[in-house]
């Protein structure tokens, strides 16, 4: 027993070192998203400089952090440059699909988003991005001679596998720390504006909704109240010990007559103004023998 027992456990022991051993998969929630390198007139870094810049997507919904993280260039063969993305900036912390821009204009010591390394158009550059295990997260490479003045070669859209060169022509703008795809218009509401002009549809619509919450209320609240008829009738009838409603007093049957409620309701309203006199808390009722209501005499009015 003791040796199956023995047995058991190396085999645990086994699965835990190979596993620990085996190699990790890369972060892949951050990706490449948006390349500019020629910035003539586009957007400015935080020295109020144009430099090329490296946009990073997080296409998680979670915050993933880039500290420890590599960016890595080669635009000629032999030569890669390595960008370490320092720890403890806070802001390497990027949001859920939110963005993060890298400027590389070679001076490094400019900031956290500041590369040590610069990008040519004229040549085929590689990029890629590496975990702080050195592991391959995602990687683009630029054609050469592709990109122009203030273009940039993007995804489609955040996180799509296409790139295009994006420009200001054609819808497709360079869109440095936002999404890659700009939606100029809400197709839903111009075909709704294309079948209701005047907006005659809309409105109708929008009554009957409202009514027909209304109607929805009414009956709800109708048989609510008939469901509370019901079950106090039968709970009159069973202390009574009676067998049918013909056995118990019509009064009993059903609830307190409007009078009751208008006195009880007056007595509130008049203790909630403090114009009630100082009395004890008890309130009296004493049921008129008449077979008129005292509430619509007119010798009371």
């Amino acid at each position: 027993m003791k040796t199956y027992t023995h047995g058991i456990w190396m085999l645990l022991l086994l699965a835990v070192g190979l596993s620990s051993c085996g190699e990790r998969k890369p972060n892949n929630r951050l990706v490449l998203n948006e390349v500019l390198i020629v910035n003539e007139t586009n957007y400015q870094d935080d020295y109020g400089q144009h430099n090329a810049w490296i946009e990073v997507f997080n296409k998680s919904y979670s915050t993933a952090d880039m500290a420890g993280f590599y960016l890595k260039a080669s635009c000629q063969p032999g030569d890669t440059a390595s960008y370490f993305i320092p720890k403890g900036d806070v802001l390497t912390q990027v949001k859920p699909r939110q963005h993060a821009l890298f400027w590389t204009d070679g001076q490094a010591q400019r900031g956290t988003f500041h590369t040590n390394f610069t990008l040519r158009a004229d040549a085929p550059c590689w990029i890629g991005l590496f975990d702080a295990g050195k592991k391959l997260v995602d990687e683009v490479v630029i054609p050469a001679n592709t990109l122009g003045a203030d273009r940039s070669y993007a995804r489609v859209s955040d996180n799509a596998s296409e790139w295009e060169v994006k420009g200001m022509e054609s819808g497709r703008y360079v869109t440095p720390s936002t999404n890659n795809r700009t939606i100029d218009s809400n197709p839903k509401r111009d075909k709704f504006e294309q079948q209701d002009a005047s907006g005659v549809g809309m409105a109708i619509s929008a009554m009957s909704v409202v009514f027909t919450g209304l109607i929805l209320l009414y009956l709800f609240f109708k048989t609510i109240g008939k469901i509370n008829i019901a079950i106090h009738q039968r709970h009159v009838m069973k202390r009574k010990g009676a067998h049918s409603k013909k056995d118990v007093h019509v009064d009993e049957l059903h609830p307190a007559p409007g009078e009751v409620y208008a006195a009880i309701a007056l007595a509130l309203h008049e203790m909630q103004s403090d114009v009630h006199d100082v009395e004890d808390t008890v309130l009296t009722i004493t049921r008129v023998k008449r077979t008129y209501s005292p509430w619509s005499s007119k010798i009371y009015t």
